[in-house]
């Protein structure tokens, strides 16, 4: 789990390093698509799931195969996913002025009503990451399902130096 302790100034890729995290592989598309497109000084990523190396971490919804816990670390991997594409398309996360959106879209059972506490396992990691100044608001959505039965996708879209 992160350590989401008060961010001190520096770039995130400094950041990732104080705080232990080791980003997985740049995730690769399951489709026709591309994982991230830029217009200007915006950079929109395709929908990251909680997968590692083509795998899928988490499997089934939240609140019925899987804890609210689950669900936050589900989130949290698939934002992992969404740094490393990142990272990957623009060689240093220090670049990123900010994360303009962020989108967490919940497979969940029916009843299931914790969503903005799922939702915080993505946006606790940007904050530790980025530092509040670069944060977001966001949109949670509950969802009937998700590629591949998984329990969570991010949206992310980012704004960049020129």
């Amino acid at each position: 789990m992160v350590n989401h302790g008060k961010v001190q100034a520096a770039g995130a890729e400094r950041r990732l390093q104080e705080l232990g995290i080791t980003l997985p592989p740049p995730p690769t598309p399951f489709g026709a698509y591309v994982e991230a497109t830029r217009t200007g000084n915006l950079i929109f990523f395709s929908g990251m799931l909680p997968v590692v190396g083509h795998k899928p971490r988490y499997i089934g919804r939240v609140g019925g195969a899987l804890t609210l816990e689950e669900g936050r670390k589900a989130a949290e991997t698939a934002t992992l996913s969404a740094l490393s594409a990142a990272r990957d398309y623009l060689g240093s996360l220090d670049s990123v002025v900010r994360v303009v959106k962020l989108g967490v879209y919940i497979a969940t059972e029916g009843d299931f009503r914790d969503h903005p506490r799922v939702a915080d396992g993505a946006s606790e990691l940007l904050l530790a990451v980025f530092g509040e100044e670069k944060l977001s608001g966001r949109v949670v959505l509950g969802v009937a399902s998700l590629p591949l039965g998984m329990p969570v996708e991010i949206e992310f879209v980012i704004e960049v130096e020129d």
